[in-house]
This record gives C-alpha cells, structure tokens and sequence, in this order.
C-alpha cells in the first residue's frame, strides 16, 4: 500500500488523493465524452409556428420520439399516422406484468406468472428530477409518479475475491472508505508535506474538515468507536432503558478496503444522472406509453413491420405488413416522415436517403443490456435485511440488484430487478448469448451469494436480453466522441422530406428525455423545411 503521509507531495498528487474519495468530477468527464451524464436542454412546451397547410406527416414507431412528435404535430395542424411495429405504445417504454408474453427473435416465449400488481421494467426504469421534458409529458398525461430509491446506506455492495465474499453495508464502505482516505490527508497536512500549496489558515481548515468528514478522532485518527461507528453503523444499536449499551462496529482494515475495489461502487449515486429525487410512474415505466396511446387513439396503427422507405419530390411512401400474420404487403403515403426506428433495425430497410445519413445510420453499434426479472415469495430483503429500496452492486457478471421503490412492507409476491448487465463488453455480450432460462439462473446463483434466501423463496423470473429484442436489437445507441464527430450530424439532419428522431439521435443516450428532446428539436426543423417548401 503506498503511504501518502510520508510521500512528497505535489499538486497532482494531492488532487489525485482527494479524487479517489470523491472522483465524481473525473467519471463525470469520462461519461460525458460518451454522451452520459448530459443535462436536459429542455425549457418548456414546444408551439410550432405557421400553417402547416393540412400537410400529411407519417410517423414510424410508436416510442416516446414517435408519440411526442405525433402528439405535438398534430396540435400543429398536421394529418399524422404512426405505423408500429408492436401491438402496444411504448417501445423501450415497457412493463411486464401478470399475464403478459415476451417472444424474442429466436422464437423464445416467455410467459410472465407475476402475481397481480407485480411488474419488470426491462427498459427504462427511473426518471431524474432535472429530465424536465419526459416529466412534462407525464404531468400532462396524468400518469401518477412516486419516488424511486436509487441510493441506499443500507443496501449492499459485493465481490466474491474480498472479505471471504461476504457482503458489506453500503455505509460500511463508504464510511471506512472515506474515514481512511481523511487520516492519509490528515496526516499529510498535518506532517507539513502540503506546506507549498496551504497556508496556516487554509491547513486548519482542512484538517477540520477532513476530521468532520471523514470522522476522525481528536488525534485525526479513523479508529473503532462511537465517532466511526455513527458513520457506518454499530454492532448493537444504542437502545433503550435496561438495554445493553451501543456497540461500535469493526472497522475493514485499509489495505484489504482499498484491494477490494469495493469502494468503485461509491461513484454511482453521486453522478448528475443519479442525483437527487428520482421518480417513477406508479404501477410501471409502461403506464406513460399506455396513456400516451390513449391520447393517440386512432392515430397509431400497431402491429405494422416496415419493410421499405422511399421518398421522391412529391413525398414518402412507406411499405410494410402485418408483424404478426404477415400477407400482402401495403403502402402507406405522406407528404413528410418522421423516423425513430432504432437505427440497429432501420439499417436493414431499404431507405433512399443521402450517402451520408446512410453512413450514420450503418455505422453506429448498440449497447448491449440485459435485465432478469425475479418474483420471490416475500420481500425478504426488507423483513430480514431491512434493505428498503435502492441498489446492491457485486463484481459478479449480473452486476447490479435493485430493490422495489414500492409496495414496502406488504405482504405477499414482490419481484425485483435480479440483474442489470451493460457496458460490461465481452461480459454483457456472454451472458446476452444465455438463454432467457439460463439468464435466469445465473441471476438466481450469483443473487444467492449475495441473498441466501434466493432459492427458497423463488417463484418464477423473466429475462430481456436487448440484442433479441426484435424491434430494437440493443438497449440505445452507443456514440464515441469519433462516431458522433463524424456521423452525429447527419443522422440528425433532415434528409429531402425524411427526418430521424430517437434517444440515437441526442446526447442523452439510452434516457427518455433524449427521445422526447431529439423529438421536438426534430419536428422543429421539418416544420421549417416543411414551411419554406
């Protein structure tokens, strides 16, 4: 272990430290250069200026880019139609509850045995509090929101090569981790290595505030005690009359915490995405596409797989058949199209769009994501783990178990999210090529090392793997600061009378305010196009 006490410091090295206890900023960078992390841009309602002149716009997909756009057009005075490829509204917008049935694209079918009122979210999941135009939508369309628990002490973090493989406290790590990191900084403050960056009042100051912080004893010592333990937990509680007295809590020796790399898993809820409130629609992410396919009723036709896009001077004429019987095909016209099928699938339908969209749309790749669905017969996690909502993280390939942020304390079935493998490369892409059954099971052993009542008290699972998922084949697009500096901007642009809209075509990657924004940056620019013309 290196010893920062005694090291000579520079200020690269005493920004690297205080990195490593809050390297927030650094991962902030990393993910914004690959599109995450990025802000909402959104300022309010959208009103498209000018007679659109009974102009006729066709609308492909019924995604929250398709509904939005539809939505706002019409309002606009546009004749729309939406063609979609499944027989509901939503797209990645998608619930699975009791009853329901999920057929990949090697004609694996899933049948969801979810008791009633329990559901999977195997898309989109959570909506942060500053993703203000899919909120709007939400506010608009009356789908009732509750808080999701993205960050909780109590929740657990993994790996099976440290501490024997046995689970820690979210608090435990955090607490001990920073404790450390605070007694090397103090140390090194204190033993005047930091004399050429500080002065005597700017050292005070951090030595207070790496003992408030990172709680120190009077010594700036992280030691096993009441001052640690309020931090991470004791061992016995401080109780009440007779009761034993409070118990501190052991503390996880330094070079072992900092081996483990369980401390990697503190980062998550202190990204922009993550941070503060975070909400979602009560009864599942599915009620938003459910309610904006009752404000379309009529509009959208469903269960229409498109098979060809052509345009000329006089419009856009789209073929497609049937998704589910298949028979003749049938062509549907319009004066002007807006496209949000993913580009994963739109670049296997023949569109004569220019060179250069086509380039855009064959050259970016799609993120590989898989989430497994498991319904046990109690929510043991609260009862005997007293975990109420929030997220366990593991080095284990499902990486990522999240708690209900609903239904607490009741009795009976509850499902959670089992696994949630992305970006995870050759990891993810292995554990997509499983079978749902076999995906299942992985989410069943791993979860056991984690939860020893995972077997006894399993009822049923459902696994999506995005790569099978027929209309999309990947969970989002996956732009590189290369990809979007070469191909961004024209699969942006509105190529003669088409244009492409999408969670593929904003910054926000993978999110529903980055289809709801590319949607109305998209129908702006057509409306100008379509005005001028």
């Amino acid at each position: 272990m290196k010893d920062f006490a005694n090291e000579k410091w520079t200020r690269r090295s005493l920004l690297t430290a205080i990195g490593l206890a809050g390297g927030t900023a650094a991962m902030y960078d990393a993910m914004l250069s690959m599109g995450y992390a990025a802000n909402s841009d959104f300022t309010g309602p959208i009103t498209l200026q000018g007679n659109a002149k009974g102009a006729s716009v066709i609308i492909l997909g019924a995604g929250i880019a398709g509904m939005v756009a539809a939505y706002e057009m019409r309002k606009a005075g546009y004749k729309v139609k939406i063609l979609e490829y499944n027989n509901r509204p939503g797209g990645r917008n998608w619930s699975l509850h009791a009853g329901d049935s999920y057929t990949d694209i090697g004609g694996t079918t899933q049948k969801v045995d979810f008791a009633p009122g329990q559901y999977f979210n195997p898309g989109p999941w959570r909506l942060p509090y500053h993703h203000q135009g899919i909120l709007h939508y939400c506010k608009m369309l009356n789908v009732p929101l509750e808080s999701f628990v993205m960050y909780n002490n109590a929740a657990l973090v993994h790996s099976a090569n440290a501490f024997g493989g046995q689970s820690k406290r979210f608090r435990e790590v955090a607490a001990d981790y920073e404790g450390h990191i605070s007694e090397l900084l103090a140390k090194a403050t204190s033993q005047n290595r930091l004399d050429d960056l500080l002065d005597k009042d700017e050292k005070d100051g951090v030595l207070q505030m790496l003992k408030t912080w990172g709680g120190l004893d009077k010594n700036y010592e992280y030691k096993k005690g009441e001052i640690s333990s309020d931090f991470r937990g004791y061992d016995i509680p401080p109780g009440g009359g007779l009761q034993a007295g409070p118990v501190p809590s052991d503390i996880m020796p330094r070079t072992e915490l900092f081996k483990s790399t369980l401390w990697s898993a503190l980062y998550f809820p202190k990204q922009w995405d993550f941070q503060g409130q975070l909400f979602q629609p009560k009864g599942g992410m599915g009620e938003i596409g459910k309610a904006f396919g009752k404000l379309l009723d009529g509009v959208i036709q469903y269960d229409c797989k498109v098979t060809s896009i052509h345009q000329d001077e006089t419009g856009v004429t789209v073929t497609y058949i049937n998704g589910k019987t298949g028979g003749a095909p049938k062509t549907e016209k319009a004066d002007w199209c807006v496209n949000t099928i993913p580009v994963s699938v739109l670049s296997q339908i023949p569109m004569n769009v220019g060179a250069k969209m086509r380039a855009a749309i064959d050259s970016l790749p799609y993120l590989p994501a898989v989430k497994v669905g498991l319904q046990f017969e109690r929510r043991f996690w609260e009862e005997d783990d007293n975990i109420y909502g929030g997220n366990t993280y593991t080095d284990q390939p499902i990486f990522n178990i999240s708690y209900p942020s609903h239904g607490f304390f009741e009795k009976g079935p509850a499902v959670l999210l089992g696994a949630y493998i992305y970006r995870s490369g050759m990891r993810t892409y292995n554990f997509e090529a499983l079978s749902a059954k076999e995906q299942i099971e992985a989410a069943l052993e791993q979860g056991s090392k984690i939860h020893p009542q995972y077997r006894a008290e399993f009822m049923n699972g459902v696994a999506v793997a995005w790569h099978r998922v027929p209309w999309t084949l990947g969970c989002s697009g996956l732009w590189n600061d290369a990809l979007r500096e070469k191909h961004y901007a024209d699969m942006c642009a509105v190529d003669n009378r088409i244009v492409l809209a999408g969670e593929h075509c904003s910054h926000l990657m993978a999110w529903q305010e980055g289809s709801v924004l590319s949607a109305l940056d998209a129908i702006t620019r057509l409306h100008k196009r379509v005005l001028s013309a």
